[in-house]
């Protein structure tokens, strides 16, 4: 009878991995009735734990410490908002603009801050260049924007360039952020940027800027932005630590992983068979890249990172473009299409590894754990069970 030896991924403790393995189980007993299968619980021997009882984890900003109401935190929350769109407080105030009549031969309504955004985007403004070399193009997009002449009807001189100048610098970091820019400047620069370029739009050289429309902006986005994240840090750690921490701790001390998983081989009868979802997948393979292990036959990996991390030069066992050693067994390796943790193994391993690519009709990340409802998983499977 052949057993499989389902290695479960990240985060996975019980009693989740008891349900997952029945859940298994009865997928397999359609295609392979004879197989028996077992797994291996490296999670509740080896996985991660805050093992200090989250002693690493910042006390929230306000516990313990004097703060005033309403400073860094409401300011963080309100410029997230902006960094997501950068002309909401714009489109807020234009909102609550009445109509209006223009004289005849008057100026229509933000014709002349038009004028300072195309001199900006001609000539830029030095004093603003520390949040981003994208000034220019922020400033011409921002000219053409149908949102200045409503906001300019709304709002008087001073309040519109303290709101176009935080728009113009929440575009430019939005650009950086876009950009995956590793080097992003603090609230300090920020601010300097801002106030330069409310002055160049007309604001007096002593305003502040600071009036109750930008934070009306940013209340839609409190709930999901970053003060309530890190309010709710302790839960959110305690979430994902187990599968950030199983990583992290696998590449750094992954032998003991590796160790139990030979251990466990060592006690079946053969053919055995390894079956690993995602960091189990890379576990069953360094394991068996790192020394022959009698009776198994076959290896199976499911939405593993195991590829990605050899092509990158990440997989413990093995560097590319060393080729599998030959005591590896057959490979197959299932990836969802829509999964963006499975990687290919064939085009890296041709003739040793044999890709199925299968589609659960889920978005990531619900693809990811999805391969167990999915009959071609183990139509996939049972085709190559020995």
């Amino acid at each position: 009878m052949t057993t499989v030896v389902f290695t479960h991924g990240t985060g996975v403790r019980e009693p989740h991995l008891t349900a997952l393995l029945a859940r298994i189980t009865s997928g397999l007993a359609e295609e392979a009735p004879a197989v028996r299968p077992t797994a291996y619980d490296w999670g509740g021997r080896y996985g991660a734990r805050l093992a200090a009882g989250g002693a690493s984890i910042p006390a929230t900003p306000g516990v313990g410490t004097a703060r005033s109401s309403g400073d860094a935190g409401d300011e963080a929350e309100e410029w997230a908002r902006l960094y997501d769109d950068p002309t909401a407080e714009l489109a807020l105030a234009g909102a609550g603009a009445g109509p209006r009549t223009t004289p005849p031969g008057a100026a229509f309504p933000g014709e002349r801050p038009r004028s300072v955004l195309r001199e900006l985007a001609a000539h830029g403004e030095p004093r603003a260049g520390a949040v981003g070399a994208g000034l220019p193009e922020a400033a011409a997009e921002l000219a053409r924007s149908p949102l200045l002449g409503p906001a300019s009807e709304a709002l008087d001189q001073e309040a519109l360039a303290w709101a176009l100048a935080r728009a113009l610098t929440a575009m430019v970091v939005a650009g950086e952020i876009a950009a995956d820019s590793p080097l992003q400047s603090g609230g300090d620069a920020r601010d300097a940027a801002v106030a330069a370029l409310a002055e160049r739009l007309g604001a007096s050289p002593a305003g502040t800027g600071r009036g109750p429309l930008l934070r009306m902006a940013g209340k839609p986005f409190v709930h999901l932005g970053s003060r309530y994240a890190v309010r709710r840090r302790r839960a959110l750690t305690d979430a994902a630590h187990p599968a950030a921490g199983d990583i992290l701790k696998y590449l750094a001390r992954g032998e003991v992983m590796r160790q139990g998983l030979r251990d466990l081989v060592a006690t079946l009868d053969p053919p055995v068979v390894l079956l690993g979802h995602s960091l189990g997948g890379i576990i069953a393979l360094d394991t068996l890249i790192s020394g022959p292990l009698p009776g198994v036959e076959l290896l199976i990996t499911v939405g593993s990172q195991g590829p990605f991390l050899y092509e990158t030069g990440a997989l413990p066992s093995l560097a590319h473009p060393d080729p599998l050693p030959g005591h590896v067994p057959p490979w197959l390796n299932i990836y969802d299409r829509r999964d963006l943790l499975g990687y290919a193994a064939e085009t890296l391993f041709p003739g040793r590894a044999h890709d199925v690519a299968t589609d659960s009709r889920q978005p990531f990340p619900v693809a990811h754990s999805a391969y167990w409802t999915d009959p071609a998983v183990y139509r996939a499977i049972g085709e190559r069970l020995p």
